[in-house]
């Protein structure tokens, strides 16, 4: 039987290579779930499904994820911590085991020295209603729950056409301040498709050679 995967928030940009990357490296049939359908682009009926839907309203999450043999979440929302509760429960619900999250680097005050202060400044470290802070919640919702999840915590995004990223693990201090959404997004298609590794694993994820004060871009 073909293997379905749910990706939730399928009209983000990491969301679009890792959508290329299934394609392309499985026979996976792709769930599209997005609040904004008409953003999909080049959808091939064949291999992908458009759900219209909202996360936050479990009448068209639920039946969502009952279709799904894994879940792969990109969202970005103020009310994600209660995203995350409403994919737990209906993950839980009808026995969906494997979750890929798409959390941020700088949740667990991890990233050290010169960058990791200006990351905590532009994010809001050590406060609970920032970006920081509701993305912890999310992540804390996570990592409390029985599923298989992979938690990702990019560091900070660039649009290169290039895979190459390394990959630290929580508690260990975060290394380099960028990564390519496209090394992101590869990253979640092999999660996906080999998932045993990397179950219940929380990836700081970089470029390597990229250590620095700040992204080199700023």
């Amino acid at each position: 039987m073909t293997r379905q995967i749910l990706i939730l928030g399928a009209t983000g940009q990491i969301a679009g290579h890792a959508i290329q990357a299934l394609l392309e490296g499985s026979d996976a049939h792709l769930l599209l779930f997005t609040r904004h359908p008409q953003h999909l682009n080049n959808v091939d009926e064949r291999r992908e499904t458009v759900i219209k839907g909202d996360t936050l309203k479990m009448t068209t999450l639920d039946p969502a994820i009952a279709q799904a043999d894994a879940v792969y979440a990109n969202l970005r929302n103020p009310a994600i911590a209660q995203q995350a509760q409403n994919i737990v429960q209906a993950m839980d619900k009808h026995g969906v085991r494997q979750l890929v999250w798409i959390s941020s680097i700088g949740i667990y005050d991890e990233v050290p020295g010169k960058f990791g202060e200006w990351n905590n400044a532009e994010l809001g470290g050590g406060q609970a209603d920032s970006y920081l802070g509701t993305y912890r919640q999310a992540a804390d919702v996570i990592s409390n729950s029985d599923l298989d999840y992979t938690i990702i915590r990019p560091a900070w995004l660039t649009n290169k056409d290039e895979v190459d990223y390394e990959t630290t693990k929580r508690g260990e201090a975060f290394k380099g301040t960028e990564v390519s959404r496209k090394s992101i997004g590869a990253l979640v298609a092999k999660i996906l498709a080999d998932p045993a590794p990397y179950a219940r694993q929380d990836l700081g994820v970089d470029k390597p050679g990229t250590a620095g004060d700040k992204p080199a871009w700023y």
